[in-house]
């Protein structure tokens, strides 16, 4: 049997199931409710939010015969037929790949036939920003005056490259990065039905690794799981990710804290040794500088970093040491060597120099200088 990617096989069929989005998914189904159909919307938002599934749903959801509170049945003709990905009602493009004039002018001869066995035909182009200026000029023509047949569903991660002329046409929807702990709840529900055992801790470090984006997350769960032979652990994920324990970017913090110029570079050798990536670790310190800022200042810090309750104990504890500017400056400092880190031929060397020029309090700038 074929394995599917979990991101496949769990993706939303219908509204309810889309999460972090409800924002869209309501004003969605109160149209088709309200049989108040635009017939050209906008879905921008970052990668793998669900700016596509939410079209293909939409979709369905204008087309189904039964629709449940503006959500497709799926028990229908109508939804069953849709869900052939090859169904001529619902045409995909990505324009990343079709993205001359004539592609376009494609569409727009074959706007004008009829859908079969559905009230309408919905287009959906993804990634429309790659469309060339020629091709947009084509497809405002059927913007303007489209078949009351047809609704275009125009997705984007990039909606500032669209014209105005584009724009100005389209309900647009901006679709929200998903919060940690609704991608920790959506990793539980899918490793229950599939069987997998699994600790919270784990989970949260996957969601965390998923930055906002469902698809990510899925696809870093799927390694991990892969790796953990169905048991999944926080080591586990942490072998799979590189990543590094709280304790030692703990460790470091306190190092710095003390001016301890021979332990950090101790340490430097210990990260280097155990065959840590280490852009990743700079990255985690910068991170780990943020963290500590949002507990030294924030009303509830820990609704914002969703940590166990004893790394963020840990991480209250340790961000009294250090004062706001300090903070800001390390994660200035630490998090201004990505493009640095990116070419170095010595990553350690740089990491070492970075150390110490937080330990001393430099800029990027005075490191250059120096």
């Amino acid at each position: 049997m074929e394995h599917l990617a979990l991101y496949r096989k769990y993706r939303p069929k219908t509204f309810e199931d889309v999460i972090g989005q409800d924002h869209i998914t309501r004003a969605l189904q109160n149209q088709i409710v309200s049989d108040k159909v635009n017939h050209a919307y906008l879905f921008t938002g970052s990668r793998g939010v669900g700016k596509t599934s939410v079209a293909r749903i939409f979709a369905k959801a204008v087309n189904c015969q039964h629709n449940i509170n503006g959500s497709p049945c799926g028990q229908c003709e109508t939804c069953k037929r849709l869900e052939n990905e090859n169904d001529i009602n619902i045409i995909e493009i990505d324009a990343a790949s079709n993205n001359r004039v004539d592609d376009v002018r494609e569409i727009r001869e074959k706007v004008k036939f009829l859908p079969v066995g559905a009230k309408y035909k919905v287009y959906i182009i993804d990634e429309v920003h790659m469309l060339t200026d020629s091709a947009f000029n084509a497809l405002l023509k059927t913007l303007e005056e489209p078949p009351s047949h047809v609704i275009f569903i125009l997705a984007t991660t990039e909606a500032h490259k669209l014209p105005p002329t584009i724009l100005s046409r389209c309900i647009r929807f901006d679709f929200r990065l998903v919060s940690t702990s609704d991608l920790v709840k959506q990793l539980q529900i899918i490793f229950d039905k599939e069987g997998i055992e699994y600790d919270n801790d784990a989970l949260r470090l996957i969601a965390n690794a998923g930055e906002g984006s469902v698809r990510d997350t899925l696809s870093i769960a799927d390694c991990v799981v892969a790796y953990s032979d169905k048991k999944v652990t926080k080591e586990c994920v942490m072998r799979v990710l590189g990543t590094t324990d709280y304790d030692l970017l703990i460790e470091f913090f306190d190092l710095i804290n003390k001016k301890d110029i021979g332990g950090i570079l101790d340490f430097v050798n210990k990260i280097d040794s155990s065959g840590k990536n280490i852009s990743m670790f700079v990255k985690e310190l910068a991170k780990h500088a943020r963290n500590l800022l949002i507990c030294k200042t924030c009303e509830n810090p820990n609704e914002i970093l969703n940590l166990p309750q004893n790394t963020y104990e840990n991480l209250k504890s340790q961000s009294q040491i250090f004062d706001e500017r300090t903070l800001i400056s390390y994660m200035q400092t630490l998090g201004g060597a990505e493009n640095e880190l990116r070419y170095t031929l010595s990553p350690r060397l740089l990491l070492e120099t970075l150390a110490l020029s937080v330990l001393e309090g430099l800029s990027g700038e005075d490191v250059k200088k120096n």
